[in-house]
């Protein structure tokens, strides 16, 4: 009986002020507030929005960087031959990849992805100029030349961004240069994945803009340009913000900036995320508010009978938000929160309640997550563990009606030497190399877990039934990898590795049946004097 009559008081109070003194000032006083307000959210989300996809696209570089950084140092791309089937995969592994290839000292392409400009002489062009004094991060351009080489099934022009570093020989010496160029169609993509959940703010557009001030992305007749406006200036000495401006074209905006402040080990290219929306567009909301008050004042001054219950209506618009917004939550529709609701002592609990509750929900649901990802992934080298190892196999045995697959059981050689002299630090060290020269020696579908120490297992998918002579080629490549030597505390060490190999399930053999097969291999390996394959 006590909340009813809390309601009522509430519509009494209302329904008395928008009679006797709101009705033809509230119109005015709450679109005035409401553009300001309008102007502030908006100008927030919008230098939000250039903020992520500044930081997204930096992230982005900075992962190309590091990527062609640690390719350069692979053993593969030193050898010419080896270097093509390097490149060629790569390619295929990554769409953003428009070209990669290795250069000679002369400037001559000797491995290229699609053999593309093989054999040319690009000892001219700014990426081995610059590739061969040191690690070159190249801004927006384009390659005329390349680009009539490449399929372009969109026709627009094509541009690219540089990546390229110094091939060296373990003593230092200069052999040649690693060069990409990453297609720019992915700064398109990254600005359609950031700018899709606010598909619905009217007149939205975002622009990149260049060190020097040009645009690099952006609407058509702007792309290419110098753009002249208050924000890009902003940027340049606050970084991040929001501001109301005039651009080119006359119009008013609300434009958030951004500027780019590269990663840890990435300096960025000095780009500037702008984000604009119409400045009547944003203002839209804040009149349509400001009619709909005006239309509801005059109607409740002539039907005052029917104030009380309207009120009312309103009242219990908060608990029909409330409950709505937990509707969504339960079908798992995303980024759904809960109102924070004011007004009603009831109805303010309420939705601070609840929003603590689906606050603490996500907080465990991500503990959740990270600890699933701890409990599959060895914590050292990041490869699947021996209980992810397990599932995995286990699932693969099952929903194969016959399960095509081979099995590499592989310990290290003079590893444990390695722990005694240098200690468990340089150890820890090795692992990661030896994990990460594992993976590069097989296909992006072959899995490789770490069951032990210095104990791994792969799982290679022999698909139309590869062969013995396959299994042997893939396990000469890995000790090959695995005996390359290593830079420890300024002393070059090597160790090696014995494999035991399990081709194919036997009928009626357990998934156990054929580890003790390859394990029992791997011990013969061992026998023969290590750093061999033996076939069980």
């Amino acid at each position: 009986m006590l909340k009813r009559l809390n309601l009522r008081t509430i519509v009494a109070v209302s329904g008395a002020a928008l009679v006797i003194a709101m009705a033809s000032t509230m119109s005015i006083v709450v679109g005035a507030r409401s553009e300001r307000h309008f102007e502030r959210e908006i100008g927030r989300a919008l230098s939000e929005t250039a903020f992520q996809m500044a930081d997204k696209l930096d992230a982005d570089m900075a992962s190309r960087s590091r990527q062609v950084g640690v390719l350069a140092k692979i053993s593969a791309v030193r050898d010419w031959s080896e270097a093509q089937k390097v490149v060629d995969e790569l390619q295929l592994k990554d769409p953003t990849l428009a070209w990669i290839g290795t250069v000679n000292t002369d400037g001559i392409v000797t491995a290229s992805s699609g053999r593309i400009l093989l054999g040319a002489n690009v000892s001219s062009r700014p990426v081995f100029q610059e590739g061969v004094k040191g690690h070159f991060i190249g801004d927006v351009h384009e390659a005329v030349l390349l680009a009539k080489l490449l399929p372009n099934p969109t026709g627009e022009p094509m541009k690219f961004v540089d990546v390229a570093t110094p091939i060296q020989d373990s003593t230092g010496r200069t052999l040649g240069v690693l060069a990409a160029h990453f297609s720019w169609g992915w700064a398109r993509e990254v600005q359609d994945r950031l700018l899709r959940p606010a598909q619905e703010r009217l007149g939205l557009e975002t622009f990149i803009v260049g060190a020097d001030g040009t645009v690099l992305l952006g609407s058509a007749n702007t792309i290419g340009r110098p753009l002249p406006v208050e924000s890009l200036k902003l940027a340049q000495s606050k970084g991040s913000g929001w501001v109301i401006e005039t651009w080119p074209d006359g119009q008013r905006y609300l434009t958030g900036y951004s500027r780019g402040a590269g990663q840890a080990d990435y300096s960025g290219l000095g780009w500037t995320i702008l984000a604009r929306q119409p400045l009547a567009a944003a203002y839209e909301n804040a009149d349509d508010a400001s009619r709909e008050i005006f239309l509801w004042g005059v109607g409740f001054a002539a039907l005052f009978s029917a104030l009380a219950w309207f009120a009312a209506g309103l009242i219990t618009r908060p608990l029909h938000a409330i409950a709505d917004a937990a509707v969504r939550l339960r079908q798992g529709e995303p980024g759904v929160e809960i109102p924070q609701l004011r007004g009603a002592a009831e109805v303010a609990d309420l939705s601070t309640s609840l929003r603590d509750l689906v606050a603490s929900l996500d907080k465990t649901q991500n503990a959740l997550s990270k600890m699933e990802d701890a409990a599959y992934h060895d914590t050292l080298t990041g490869l699947p563990n021996r209980r992810m190892f397990d599932e995995y196999l286990g699932k693969l045995v099952t929903d194969a009606p016959v399960p095509d697959f081979a099995l590499l059981s592989l310990d290290l050689d003079k590893f444990k030497p390695i722990n005694d002299s240098l200690g468990h630090h340089a150890g820890d060290i090795v692992l990661k190399q030896v994990s990460a020269r594992m993976l590069s020696c097989l296909r992006s579908n072959d899995v490789v877990a770490r069951i032990g120490g210095d104990e791994f297992v792969i799982i290679v998918h022999t698909e139309a039934g590869t062969s013995a002579p396959g299994l042997q080629e893939i396990a000469e490549r890995l000790i090959k990898a695995v005996n390359e030597p290593m830079l420890l505390a300024g002393k070059a060490v090597r160790v090696g590795c014995s494999i035991g190999m399990a081709d194919g399930m036997i009928p009626g053999e357990t998934v156990q049946d054929m580890l003790d097969r390859a394990d029992g291999a791997l011990y013969e390996a061992k026998a023969n004097g290590r750093n061999c394959a033996v076939a069980a």
